[in-house]
């Protein structure tokens, strides 16, 4: 992935700047803007890793969360759930995996009608490439050492839980 030329100067420190001289000190603004510039170089960085396996990251989310399961395979419910996205999301995802030839689906016999989605032996093979190439990288976060991504995670978790992702506890 080609880098994009550097600046000689912050832009998100500088826009902090400018709004507070505008609107007043707001740190939530600066810290938003951060985060989302971290989003898009991660998902980036990410995306590039997982390609040459026909990926996305989400489409390797999808993958490891069957991975997960005791029998490789969960209801397109649960994987929506579990992955936190829209069942259009998951359809398309899975869908995708299906054309792939990394998943397969099927009726789900407890739930006349829900769909299962399996991994194939395939989806394994491509799933344990994707995740050692992606720990080699340390999934793009080798700027922090393992007690910082510890307190990245920590910091994002009362954010999730006002988000309603789960419940403390």
């Amino acid at each position: 992935m080609p880098k994009p030329l550097s600046l000689s100067f912050d832009p998100i420190a500088r826009a902090d700047e400018r709004w507070k001289q505008r609107w007043g000190n707001v740190p939530s603004m600066a810290a938003i803007t951060s985060i989302m510039r971290a989003q898009q170089i991660l998902l980036a960085e990410v995306d590039a890793v997982v390609k040459p396996y026909g990926l996305t990251f989400a489409r390797y989310e999808a993958l490891v969360l069957l991975t997960f399961s005791k029998s490789g395979e969960l209801p397109m419910s649960k994987i929506g759930e579990r992955l936190m996205v829209h069942p259009t999301s998951v359809t398309n995802t899975v869908d995708r995996l299906v054309k792939s030839g990394l998943v397969a689906k099927r009726p789900n016999p407890n739930d006349g009608r829900g769909t299962l989605a399996s991994i194939t032996d395939k989806g394994r093979e491509v799933v344990e490439a994707a995740t050692r190439d992606l720990m080699a990288m340390d999934f793009g976060l080798g700027a922090y050492d393992a007690e910082e991504c510890a307190e990245i995670f920590a910091m994002l978790r009362p954010l999730r839980i006002a988000a309603g992702d789960f419940e403390e506890g």
